[in-house]
């Protein structure tokens, strides 16, 4: 079990030239890209399972072993749990359509659901409400139950009506051959509110240029809907993380509205307006 920082950087290597003993192969911390998993499954023979859960409960979705697995989900509930796709009044809402991820606690609590946060119980209130316990994620459910992660509430970016999860959009970016790694935020705009800003880490060897940019904003729109496209690009050498591995977009969305402000483009950035078609 690996979260996906560490996943993406091994099939980087050669995984055809180790000797694996691998029973079972687990991702955990944050959402996986569909290419690592194909990858992996290439290099090491092992399919690589996601899914889903918080440090307040136990896994709360998965891939079960021998299960068929569909590349970018996060699987089926588990038995534990009563997982439901609600809008923000409790409503239960219809297959593919997007909402917050929760789980029912007015038929019971789920045995590993935590029951608060302690010493803040105007935190918990704000979680527990309508009968429900929302996770603070967004998915939607597909006709066969499938489960898809959209983004944290926070992460999800508001663009011209539109709300666009990172997670579709960074997984296109890394796709592409010469990109590592990707991490997408809502860059300020006047008129939309928001535009989509992809940092992007190039695989060792690989130099950023205005043509490198070109090409990739050229990818995006070959793969994306026109309202999902980055309309900004910033090559760096490395994203925020947690001590568990996860990208830190809270820093980048405060890093992305300073650079905003000062008007001026950082070093590494390429906009898709002023790059030829």
């Amino acid at each position: 079990c690996a979260p996906p920082t560490v996943l993406r950087l091994l099939v980087l290597e050669d995984l055809g030239a180790y000797k694996f003993s691998f029973r079972q192969c687990v991702s955990a911390g944050e959402p996986l890209n569909p290419e690592v998993i194909e990858a992996w499954q290439r290099g090491t023979g092992q399919l690589l399972r996601d899914g889903y859960g918080q440090s307040e409960s136990t896994a709360m979705v998965y891939n079960l072993p021998g299960a068929p697995v569909r590349l970018g989900s996060m699987g089926h509930p588990s038995f534990m749990y009563d997982v439901v796709i609600a809008d923000d009044e409790g409503r239960v809402l219809p297959d593919l359509a997007e909402g917050h991820l929760a789980v029912r606690t007015n038929t019971g609590r789920p045995n590993g659901l935590f029951v608060g946060y302690f010493g803040e119980p105007e935190r918990a209130a704000s979680v527990f409400r309508h009968g429900l316990y929302y996770t603070g994620d967004k998915a939607y459910r597909d006709p066969d139950g499938y489960l898809w992660f959209v983004g944290r509430d926070d992460d999800v970016i508001k663009s011209s009506d539109y709300r666009i999860g990172p997670f579709e959009v960074e997984s296109v970016l890394v796709e592409h051959p010469a990109v590592v790694e990707a991490a997408v935020v809502g860059s300020p705009h006047p008129i939309k509110g928001h535009e989509i800003k992809a940092f992007v880490i190039l695989h060792p060897g690989l130099v950023a240029t205005a043509a490198l940019a070109t090409e990739l904003f050229a990818y995006c729109r070959a793969h994306l809907s026109p309202y999902k496209m980055p309309r900004i690009l910033e090559f760096v050498p490395e994203l925020p993380k947690t001590i568990s591995g996860k990208i830190r977009r809270v820093e980048l969305r405060t890093q992305e509205a300073q650079q905003r402000l000062g008007g001026a483009p950082g070093a590494g950035e390429f906009f898709y307006e002023k790059s030829p078609e």
